[in-house]
């Protein structure tokens, strides 16, 4: 059903876990747990049905996740972990890294490898900066796809989630409301979309809205 992103041969999806008024944390930046146990299962089964799980580096240097497939009946492989992080700020110590041997492990980057990454086991791919420096994320889906990374899930953070959707990079949204009020001081879901008018905004077509425990879990395709 889902549509291919920007012609580059993959599919992107986008998952949100968020509270009510579209917030993933507090202004502190606590975020455990916004949702319940039961939302965070459906997450772990759509990460298994994914080629890679991406995040920014942002989320990888403020949560330090592993990014896996968690569940007790699982056994099936574990997708790769895709880090977006234009100048390597990751670090070797961190658990990406640590479990890079064991699980495929990319640093997108604008620049040649770091050898205190590649030494870890972490795999850098170099693409294509924006003017403002940033991995181009066409050249990104296309350098993932091209590695055999056809089935993208981006799960955060605020100003990723703004990046592909502006790119129109976005096939297909899971979003994950939990039944929470936060207020305008917490992080945003998505971040800056500088839209100059409404026709402009990324629009979506509800496939699913169903309960997960406590929270919702509404399902979108991009129109």
């Amino acid at each position: 059903m889902t549509t291919e992103a920007a012609g580059a041969g993959a599919s992107v999806t986008l998952k949100l876990a968020t509270s009510l008024d579209g917030r993933i944390a507090t202004a502190a930046g606590e975020s455990r747990w916004i949702t319940g146990s039961q939302a965070r299962e459906a997450v772990h089964r759509l990460r298994a049905e994914h080629d890679a799980v991406l995040v920014g580096v942002e989320t990888a240097l403020a949560d330090d996740p592993e990014l896996t497939v968690r569940l007790e009946d699982y056994t099936g492989p574990q997708p790769a972990r895709v880090v977006l992080d234009s100048r390597q700020r990751l670090a070797e110590t961190c658990r990406l890294a640590a479990s890079a041997r064991e699980i495929p492990t990319y640093v997108v980057s604008v620049e040649p490898p770091q050898a205190r990454l590649t030494a870890a086991g972490v795999r850098v791919v170099e693409v294509e900066a924006t003017e403002g420096g940033r991995a181009d994320l066409e050249s990104v889906v296309a350098a993932l796809a091209a590695l055999g990374l056809r089935r993208l899930f981006v799960e955060g953070g605020g100003q990723v989630a703004a990046s592909f959707l502006r790119c129109g990079l976005v096939d297909r949204l899971e979003w994950f409301r939990a039944p929470v009020v936060i207020g305008g001081e917490g992080r945003p879901a998505v971040g800056a979309l500088a839209l100059s008018a409404l026709a402009e905004a990324p629009r979506f077509a509800r496939l699913d809205v169903r309960s997960v425990g406590d929270d919702l879990w509404e399902r979108y395709e991009r129109i």
